[in-house]
């Protein structure tokens, strides 16, 4: 072999690789495989992909939006319930319609997923994404449908107006009115002063009353809490006292038709009218603490001065006026006995009530006075302050109106001298051991 041969044999087996035993050289096995392993590739069907799981916010939104049907729904029907009552048809036909369509969307829902896993299996994914587009066409259809129903049943819902004249029960039969002295304002001659005599919690002899009184003689507030529900829940009225006179109370009440009774629930659903009575202690007291059987206590207001209180007892009077021109619905939760006294108090008390929580559990008010500041904290000037069961155990009605007699000592309603000092009777006797606050103006 001539020497050019041999280096130019040495460069090719460096330049091209080793050779198999066959004569092949490595480079062109390597390719052959690769182009054997590209063709079964080809010729194998597509893997199918892995469904994807869906993450935690997916689930939280799909909870919140159905919570949001099921609430929405419940309160659709409990409007329509009260409003109707069980007997009617529409209620019927209603709340067959709203569940079904809530059952079909949960139907739908159910079976889309269950379908979903099915189709995975058996066909493609060309066939499950028609699958997908059909049953949100159709959900959307449902939920559309729901929500054109329920958006007419809130417009109905508000377009409820309250009434003046129903059948109503005696002791929210009529309504208080006022009239004042042209030449003097301070003298407010107020009508429809209620000042029943009460028999047993469902029988009295009714009488409504007229009575002046003097704004510029009031001496103070007090307000009492009748529990008549355990002790979150109570009926709050405030008496105005006067120098030289009887107190005269007030109290937001629910105006209930005869043969209606209170519930708690309802009143979130423009079922009972709102109503203000001015009434003597001796028949709205006493019907809690004596006839009913409530627990009565009774919290004298103090660091008050004599403006707040004319201000607080004008606002009465507004209330008054605007329910005469126009009646209003009781809320249990926004308009009631409790927090429609704490929205005029703050109007008038330059924001010294703060908000609490309390307001709207109207069985714990006396705390929230006590700590507001709004009870004296050693009101018998003993040097001991009083804690809240101290205040609670002072200020109990019940065992000192225990033997009271209501009726008139004398067999004539129209003796109203008699009258006067039956009621002064009792509001003293409620009083018992309480030590009376004067306004901060009469302490200089």
């Amino acid at each position: 072999m001539s020497l050019p041969a041999f280096f130019s044999r040495l460069f090719s087996s460096h330049s091209t690789g080793h050779r198999s035993d066959n004569g092949l050289d490595t480079h062109q096995l390597n390719n052959d495989k690769a182009n054997r392993a590209l063709t079964k590739l080809s010729n194998r069907k597509p893997l199918k992909p892995k469904p994807t799981k869906p993450k935690w916010r997916y689930y939280l939104l799909q909870f919140f939006i159905t919570l949001t049907l099921i609430l929405s729904a419940v309160w659709l029907l409990m409007a329509i319930w009260y409003q109707f009552g069980g007997h009617s048809v529409l209620t019927w036909l209603i709340t067959l319609t709203v569940i079904g369509l809530l059952a079909a969307l949960l139907a739908m829902r159910l079976w889309s997923s269950m379908t979903e896993k099915l189709i995975c299996r058996l066909a493609g994914s060309r066939k499950i994404n028609s699958k997908k587009i059909s049953l949100k066409t159709v959900s959307k259809i449902l939920i559309a449908t729901y929500t054109a129903l329920w958006l007419i049943g809130l417009g109905w819902f508000f377009s409820i107006e309250a009434q003046q004249e129903r059948d109503w029960m005696p002791e929210v039969a009529e309504r208080v009115t006022y009239t004042r002295d042209a030449s003097n304002p301070d003298l407010i001659t107020l009508t429809n002063v209620r000042n029943f005599d009460w028999h047993t919690d469902t029988e009295a002899t009714e009488r409504w009353e007229t009575r002046t009184i003097d704004m510029s003689k009031l001496s103070g507030v007090d307000i009492t809490n009748s529990y008549w529900m355990g002790p979150l829940i109570a009926h709050t009225l405030v008496s105005f006292r006067f120098e030289e006179e009887r107190p005269l109370a007030f109290s937001f009440e629910i105006r209930k038709e005869n043969g209606e009774s209170f519930s708690a629930l309802a009143g979130f659903f423009r079922r009972f009218e709102l109503s203000l009575i001015a009434a003597e202690e001796r028949d709205i007291i006493y019907t809690r603490s004596n006839a009913r059987g409530e627990q009565v206590y009774l919290f004298p207001i103090s660091n008050l001065q004599q403006h707040e209180v004319r201000a607080l007892f004008e606002s009465y009077l507004t209330a008054a006026d605007e329910l005469n021109a126009k009646p209003a619905w009781y809320n249990t939760l926004t308009s009631n006995c409790t927090n429609i006294i704490f929205y005029m108090a703050r109007l008038v008390s330059d924001d010294r009530l703060p908000w609490d929580y309390r307001i709207w559990v109207s069985g714990w008010l006396p705390n929230y006075l006590h700590d507001a500041g709004m009870l004296d904290t050693n009101p018998d000037k003993s040097g001991q302050p009083w804690s809240m069961d101290t205040w609670y155990e002072r200020t109990h009605i019940n065992p000192k109106v225990n033997g009271f007699d209501p009726k008139f000592p004398k067999d004539n309603p129209v003796a109203d001298n008699d009258n006067a000092i039956h009621n002064s009777d009792f509001s003293m006797q409620i009083r018992q051991g309480i030590p009376i606050p004067p306004l901060d103006d009469a302490k200089k």
